[in-house]
This record gives structure tokens, sequence and C-alpha cells, in this order.
């Protein structure tokens, strides 16, 4: 007599790093919606332990940065729908984000958006950084700084001579 399926016991796989990795690229940057937290290089750690807890350890673009609680709220419940019986989301202060975190498809994806994305960042800001910034909508360089503070503390917003059109900046920091 075959066993009935009620009777066929199987032990759940237990969920690994690259499970939560997977899940995060599901999480999208609220500011910038083409990016997702992997893309931005906010992500610092993921550990799991064996108590099936999964704690994910951000560093946020700024500071002060305005989308800190929902990117925590969207992580906590993008990894929470893997099955784990809790998920910590922790923002670490300590270790500065970088815009050379973010991937180079991120800053692809930026540019497609229309958007500028920053350029490679060595710890300190110099005058070509800053001058020479390739339009997103047409490539040229030919470019002005408008303001340095555009729609979010982390954009500048820059003018285009070569297609007349205004667009912003991710900054480099």
């Amino acid at each position: 007599m075959e066993p009935l399926s009620s009777d066929i016991k199987t032990t759940p796989t237990p969920l690994t790093i690259g499970d939560v990795w997977a899940a995060l690229e599901n999480v999208k940057d609220p500011e910038i919606p083409v990016l997702t937290v992997v893309d931005m290089g906010i992500i610092y750690g993921v550990e799991i332990s064996p108590a099936s807890t999964c704690t994910i350890t951000m560093t946020p673009t700024f500071v002060g940065c305005p989308a800190i609680e929902v990117m925590k709220n969207s992580i906590y419940d993008e990894v929470m729908k893997l099955g784990f019986d809790s998920v910590e989301v922790k923002v670490d202060f300590e270790n500065a984000w970088t815009s050379d975190r973010m991937s180079e498809e991120a800053k692809r994806k930026l540019e497609k958006f229309g958007l500028a994305p920053p350029a490679p960042f060595s710890g300190e800001l110099t005058e070509a950084q800053l001058n020479n910034v390739r339009c997103p909508h047409c490539g040229s360089t030919d470019t002005t700084l408008r303001s340095a503070f555009g729609s979010t503390l982390c954009r500048a917003i820059r003018f285009c001579f070569n297609c007349k059109q205004g667009f912003e900046q991710f900054k480099p920091v």
C-alpha cells in the first residue's frame, strides 16, 4: 500500500545568504525606482542565524536620507517573504557609503533614467569631477552646475549647453 501524500514528511530547504541577496534585488530605492538597494551598494552585510533569524546591515547614502525608514521596511517585508522567523534590518552609520559602491549596471540605469551617474570618487572631490559631467540626454560634456542641491541631498542640478536641457547629476561622494 502506497503512503498518502499527507503521510510523507519533507524537510524544508534551509535558506541561504544567496536567497536573501536575490530577494534584496526586488527592493527598489524609493527615490530612484530604477535602482535596487543592491545596485546602490547600501547593503553591507547579510547574516543568517541557526534560529532562522536574518540580519541585514545597510548604510544610507547620506546620514539624513529621508528614505531610510522606507528602505528598512521594504527590506524587512521582502526578506520576511522568504520564510524567516524574524528579520532585523540594522542601519550602520559607522561605515560611510560612497558612490563607488554603486554597480556599473546602476550607473547605466541612472543614465537611462535621465540622471548623470557619479564620477569615480577617490576620497577627494576635484574640480574636474565637478565640471566634466556628461549629459544623460545627448552625451555632451558641455554642461554646467546650476545648483549643488537637487531634489535630494545626493543630487545636483546641471544644464547642458548642447541640447539645452536641465538634468540632475548623482553626486560623487
